[in-house]
């Protein structure tokens, strides 16, 4: 006799498991803490101005306080994020919108689990009246996030975070 081993994995065995059924719900929020931008000489003036906040300099600059979010419910996309870049083309005049916002459907969403890395690699690609983005977003089991924006109109930046709760007030 012999005792057979289930090998059918749980949440709690598996701590990708329970970040798949996020990804597989599409219900996740994700808060930035740090903003990584693409080093130009535009950051550089900004940093020799003394604008940026104590504990910021112009490899990283620290968003807490700051409110932000990436969002994904359902088949919707809700992203607001602060933007330090330079833009190639510009926002218009008297332009308000100059971080990076989006709600909506997404042109495309995919995910994959990259299970050598211990993380999910989540690809999402968005449009707005004038520029497309794209998203990649790295999550880990412990809660910790990376994005990285690509922009039609933008430099390059890289977001880093935290996964947190979706509160039942936001469904």
């Amino acid at each position: 006799m012999s005792c057979a081993v289930s090998s059918k994995r749980t949440s709690a065995g598996d701590p990708l498991l329970k970040l798949e059924e996020k990804l597989t719900t599409r219900s996740y929020r994700i808060e930035a803490n740090w903003a990584f931008p693409l080093m130009t000489q535009g950051i550089t003036q900004v940093v020799n101005s003394g604008l940026l906040l104590p504990g910021s300099n112009a490899n990283s600059i620290n968003l807490m306080g700051n409110a932000n979010y990436f969002r994904v419910e359902g088949d919707s996309v809700m992203i607001a994020l602060p933007y330090f870049g330079e833009r190639q083309i510009g926002g218009g005049y008297g332009a308000r919108d100059v971080g990076i916002a989006f709600e909506g459907i997404p042109l495309s969403y995919k995910w994959k689990k990259e299970e050598k890395r211990e993380r999910m690699v989540v690809e999402i690609e968005v449009r707005d009246r004038i520029e497309t983005l794209v998203f990649k977003l790295f999550l880990f089991p412990s809660g910790k996030a990376d994005i990285n924006v690509n922009s039609s109109h933008r430099s390059s930046i890289r977001y880093s975070g935290e996964m947190i709760p979706v509160a039942e007030s936001e469904h």
